[in-house]
């Protein structure tokens, strides 16, 4: 493989019924950064499906600068085989040197099987990407390659972290959790190169077929949308006692409740409200963790907001050591008499 000819910081474009995901356009933001690391300074959003051209603007808005548009009948609905054909497709004919997929339901399924037709390494569920040196520190008698994707990723069941390289395949190839990178402000009415290609689509016996789509349409709303999180772990005690932590996010404009794994374990909240390894990356402004120890897991889904405010009888609680402002009390006490006191200062 010459890796010289690979190059181009590329990412795959989810939507979903003609609608740009929104790990598409945190995906954009993160590749403008390292394509700003790189020599080439290009970033190319792969847009695959039917009648998808016209969102190649958006595409451009958030920091494209070229939309490869793979556009065919048989990509209406997400389905692995046609996916897979397309992305696959686009890597062997234009050769990026990073290609990026959100870790989402869709990029779960496809990154893995693109990765094994393009016989390139896979990193999966990246928290941080970085351009540097590999292996990070020298080492006798082994080449240190420079310009290196850097892909950081929660290992061992979320014990440690583990930063992974693939420097003698091409391309370099991640999936990235949602909600961890920022996109970039909007240029309105920014345009990108737009390149029209397709493989050819031929249904074989790996292709299935969609009877019917059924949509669900959730209760619960999406707590990576929220500036505010009030959130609740084991110690608040019990379900019943988490309606104190929402009284504490109502005095909030956009305000949310969230949980930790132990607390869905516990059957108490569903598991669109957790946060951390397992559950949803978030990113507020303000981040209360109330009742929570602060393992590694769940430090994993909320360490990069703005603020962090925990609450724990516990002085030992990992929590404090990522927090930025930490009460040390029984939550019973103290946040009824926060939320009495930011009730009174509104």
């Amino acid at each position: 493989m010459g890796l010289e000819e690979y190059k181009g910081v590329f990412i795959f474009a989810q939507q979903v019924d003609n609608e740009v995901s929104s790990i598409a356009l945190e995906l954009l933001g993160k590749g403008r950064d390292l394509a700003n690391d790189l020599d080439n300074k290009q970033v190319t959003a792969v847009l695959i499906g039917s009648d998808v051209k016209g969102l190649a603007d958006t595409l451009a808005e958030y920091g494209a600068d070229r939309v490869i548009v793979v556009d065919d009948p048989e990509l209406k609905e997400y389905r692995t085989e046609p996916y897979a054909h397309a992305l696959a497709s686009v890597i062997n004919e234009f050769k990026p040197e990073i290609m990026l997929v959100g870790a989402t339901a869709i990029g779960r399924d496809l990154g893995p099987r693109v990765s094994a037709r393009v016989h390139t390494g896979l990193t999966a569920d990246c928290t941080q990407l970085d351009i540097g040196d590999f292996p990070l520190q020298p080492v006798e008698g082994q080449e240190q390659r420079h310009k290196q994707l850097l892909m950081t990723r929660p290992a061992f069941g979320g014990n440690t972290i583990a930063t992974i390289a693939c420097p003698d395949y091409r391309p370099q190839m991640a999936t990235v959790r949602p909600g961890v990178m920022q996109k970039i402000e909007p240029k309105k009415g920014a345009k990108a190169e737009i390149i029209e290609y397709n493989p050819g689509f031929t249904p074989n016996d790996c292709y299935v077929t969609i009877d019917k789509v059924v949509k669900e349409v959730s209760s619960v709303a999406n707590i990576q949308d929220a500036k505010i999180l009030v959130s609740g772990g084991r110690g608040v005690g019990s379900p019943e006692n988490f309606k104190i932590l929402e009284d504490l996010a109502a005095c909030f404009k956009g305000g949310m409740v969230s949980c930790s794994r132990a607390v869905v374990d516990s059957g108490w909240k569903p598991k669109d409200m957790q946060v951390g390894q397992t559950g949803k990356t978030v990113r507020p402004h303000v981040y209360f963790a109330i009742g929570i120890s602060g393992a590694i897991q769940h430090a994993a889904g909320m360490e990069e907001s703005d603020i962090i405010i925990a609450i724990n009888k516990d002085e030992n609680a990992p929590i404090f050591d990522i927090a930025d402002y930490g009460i040390v009390g029984d939550l019973n006490k103290i946040v009824p008499e926060l939320t009495k006191k930011i009730k009174a200062g509104a």
